[in-house]
């Protein structure tokens, strides 16, 4: 069997990270990616790099070229707000990129495709934390586009007429952060964007009260997860969520990241705006189902995860 993979997205802060995870475990990597968000900085040596777009079929014809035993689809327009301002591209990227690189799946008949979906799919839950048998209904155009994609590649993966075993899991991320996390997206990575507020010496700013709450987990657990579900059958058919089952306010993370740049968050200026739209008011995850099918339990406490993040910002800076 083939020890080839490929991680679309490869050039961003998840992507990257999924490519040097499987690259450890003896997994040749290809890489796609358009290089829109991500940075070729973060792409990791040794892997072979395609240079495309997942909505192009000739982009992903020349990363299909070999064969594949899975891809890692990770690949996407990352932003709530933005989805807003522009839902054609958000739907275009998520949605019907996905559905590309699912056909791209069938025509090569790859036996495993793992999907990056998002919490964003339960809109506002009626209960946390939430599980993953709970009613979807996102209330973001970006949540949206995941959730249509997460069914493409579901659907896709249950149909008993392709010819070929084709097992499909998806997997619905909580808010992710880590190294490589862009420190001047405004739009992606609430963690990252209020340390890269900090060290630029800004006002932090805060959509809504501050008591909105989050499932933080870290990439280190977020890359066990998937290569233990790309390893083990049970995961298959699966839509399995990637949290930590902790919710922590958004007011205790400024406050952790202001502290930890020796500051007193008393005095360190706050700004609160309106909630956006689509916005969630708390989110967490029920890990259960995660934790019986992959053995797997997260592992990185979140200050230590926020204090090393805040080193290799410190480091960033400084370059």
């Amino acid at each position: 069997m083939s020890k080839r993979v490929l991680v679309t997205g490869v050039a961003g802060f998840i992507g990257s990270h999924m490519a040097e995870g499987l690259m450890k475990r003896g997994y040749q990597v290809t890489g796609m990616d358009d290089l829109s968000t991500g940075e070729k900085r973060n792409i990791p040596a040794g892997i072979r790099f395609v240079k495309g777009d997942v909505t192009r079929p000739a982009d992903l014809k020349k990363a299909f070229s070999s064969a594949l035993a899975g891809v890692f689809h990770i690949a996407g327009c990352a932003s709530t707000i933005k989805a807003f301002d522009d839902p054609e591209s958000d739907l275009r990227t998520n949605t019907m990129g996905t559905v590309a690189v699912v056909q791209a799946c069938l025509g090569k008949k790859v036996p495993r495709l793992l999907y990056a979906s998002s919490m964003t799919v339960y809109g506002h839950p009626e209960k946390l934390p939430v599980r993953e048998d709970s009613p979807c209904r996102p209330v973001s155009y970006y949540g949206i586009s995941k959730y249509a994609a997460e069914r493409y590649v579901l659907a896709t993966g249950a149909r008993r007429d392709l010819g070929f075993s084709f097992g499909a899991t998806a997997f619905r991320m909580f808010n992710v952060y880590g190294r490589r996390q862009s420190l001047t997206n405004p739009y992606q990575g609430v963690a990252s964007i209020f340390i890269g507020n900090i060290l630029r010496q800004e006002p932090v700013k805060i959509f809504g009260d501050g008591l909105q709450s989050r499932d933080f987990i870290h990439i280190s657990d977020v890359v066990r997860a998937w290569i233990l579900a790309f390893e083990r059958k049970a995961a298959i058919g699966q839509a399995l969520n990637l949290g930590t089952g902790m919710r922590i306010s958004v007011k205790r993370l400024v406050d952790t990241d202001i502290r930890a740049f020796g500051l007193d968050p008393a005095r360190y200026p706050v700004k609160f705006f309106p909630v956006r739209p689509g916005d969630q008011r708390h989110m967490q995850a029920d890990i259960r189902r995660t934790r019986k099918i992959l053995a797997w339990a997260p592992k990185m406490p979140f200050e230590k995860g926020m204090a090393d993040v805040i080193s290799w910002a410190r480091d960033e800076a400084s370059i």
